[in-house]
């Protein structure tokens, strides 16, 4: 006897699954994300009094209550926050399930009981400076069919995308697995609170099988776009003191040392200041070929525009260049050199009066807020140790250095893709965007993904997101690109809807 083929799912309809969507996107969606974009509701590393001024509260349940209003068939939903050991609030969590569910024609629900996990966060950035003068991070604006304000591409929109998706399903009456959701609001802050909620809602969370987490980017906004890989990072404060208070510079430089030349020295031992290349071996790792493989795919499809794509300042330079020069023009080089190789930024500084109060004044100190982005393979927890040894240690004209290190958060690099997953996103992304689905590193950190890895091993990751060409999450001028939102939106329907 022939052995049974498996039952084959029918083909749900791409037009109707995406008229729904769009309909959900204009009528609901984005008035409510124009009402999320006005709370400057910042993570806690921006806002330590964050409990007291009940911004987070504020956005977290008024995505339960929207949520709540949809009214998704069989949807359970929770906002559930925990206590620290010492009795002090963490940063709350949305939690929502829906259980698995046979499709109106009798198709009966996935076979495999596994669940699927969605993630994302509504924490936000700080303003930041530079925002065009009609713009602003919490007065929400559509223009030119993106929705500009902080927060909606990174991460506002994820619960809202993730329930409009679940419901198109279910208006075509499709089969599909179990389906929970996981809505945080501590990711921008390195996700310090997430764990203790994963490890309270492992038995609810179940046999995660797929994991889709909306909170990445895209090299395009012409088709669906897989993150692969995610780099680590490692900040923290370094610390130059040489003087108790300031002094006149004309008495006291050429003897005193400048603490802005120590801090100089100091950095030159973490990286080479004309490569940018950071010198501890540990903090670099191999590449694996299969992503360098990706990268010369992604470069094939990409070329220029992946370093074309920023707002470079410019200079005229003689006419020989229309922007100023990144590190290097090869495609596969740049993508290598944002995704699987390590960089040091400086994102704040301390010590320094406002121009306009600058005298001639030695400073007592000088502060740099440090950044590192590491491989996604290489231990963050650790290099932070390095780090700090290596910065601190036998400090130059015996200076007081000190680095206190504020958080770290390793890696991802995704697992293999399997067959099934591999053919419903090529499916998707034709379906919605009419071009395959490309892969790419990116070289933010998503610190869940790490802990998700590691708790379900055999889960297929759908790691993707709007944050395409100038979007500028965490910059001035963020916009969620709303075309490229309804349709990712789309295919993550569709791909849920393939899971076996």
């Amino acid at each position: 006897m022939n052995a049974r083929l498996p039952h084959a799912l029918p083909p749900l309809d791409p037009t109707a699954l995406q008229a729904h969507i769009d309909a959900a996107w204009t009528q609901t969606i984005v008035p409510e994300l124009v009402r999320y974009i006005e709370v400057p509701a910042k993570s806690p590393a921006f806002d330590p009094d964050w409990a007291r001024h009940g911004l987070l509260d504020r956005v977290l349940r008024g995505a339960a209550d929207w949520v709540q209003a949809q009214k998704v068939e069989g949807l359970v939903l929770e906002v559930i926050q925990l206590n620290d050991a010492n009795g002090v609030p963490r940063t709350p969590v949305l939690f929502f399930e829906v259980p698995a569910c046979a499709g109106h024609d009798g198709t009966p629900a996935p076979s495999s009981g596994q669940t699927v996990l969605m993630y994302g966060h509504l924490d936000k950035q700080p303003e930041f400076t530079g925002w065009r003068s009609d713009l602003g991070p919490w007065t929400p604006k559509i223009d030119n069919g993106k929705l500009y304000g902080r927060g909606g591409a990174d991460d506002g929109y994820a619960v809202y995308a993730s329930i409009a998706a679940l419901q198109a399903l279910k208006a075509q009456g499709a089969a599909h697995p179990r389906i929970v959701g996981l809505i945080e609001t501590c990711e921008e802050s390195g996700s310090g609170d997430l764990l203790p909620y994963v490890d309270a809602l492992r038995t609810r969370l179940g046999d995660v099988g797929l994991v889709i987490c909306l909170d990445s980017g895209a090299g395009n906004y012409d088709q669906l776009w897989l993150t692969t890989s995610l780099r680590g990072m490692a900040s923290g404060v370094l610390k130059v003191e040489i003087l108790t208070e300031g002094i006149h510079s004309g008495d006291a430089s050429g003897l005193v040392p400048s603490s802005f030349r120590i801090m100089r020295q100091v950095l030159d031992r973490l990286e080479d200041s004309a490569t940018g290349r950071l010198l501890p071996a540990n903090f670099h790792c191999e590449v694996p070929a299969e992503r360098v493989a990706q990268a010369r795919a992604t470069a094939a499809i990409l070329g220029d525009e992946i370093y074309k794509r920023f707002p470079w300042a410019h200079h005229d330079c003689g006419g020989s260049t229309v922007f100023a020069l990144p590190t290097t023009t090869d495609p596969v080089d740049a993508l290598l050199n944002r995704t699987w190789r390590p960089t040091l930024s400086v994102t704040g500084a301390d010590g320094f009066p406002e121009m306009r109060n600058a005298g001639n004044v030695l400073r007592p100190y000088t502060a740099f807020k440090l950044s590192l982005r590491l491989p996604p393979l290489v231990d963050a927890p650790a290099a932070v140790q390095e780090l700090k040894a290596l910065l601190e240690d036998n400090a130059p004209y015996q200076a007081k250095v000190t680095f206190e290190g504020e958080g770290a958060a390793s890696g991802w690099n995704a697992p293999a893709t399997m067959p099934w997953f591999e053919q419903a996103l090529q499916d998707a992304s034709q379906a919605h965007f009419g071009a395959g689905c490309g892969t790419i590193g990116q070289g933010g950190t998503i610190p869940l993904m790490n802990m998700l890895s590691q708790g379900f091993p055999t889960a297929q990751m759908m790691v993707c997101g709007v944050l395409g060409p100038k979007s500028n999450a965490h910059g001035p001028n963020e916009f969620l690109h709303l075309d490229y939102a309804r349709r990712l939106t789309a295919t993550v329907a569709q791909v849920i809807a393939r899971m076996p």
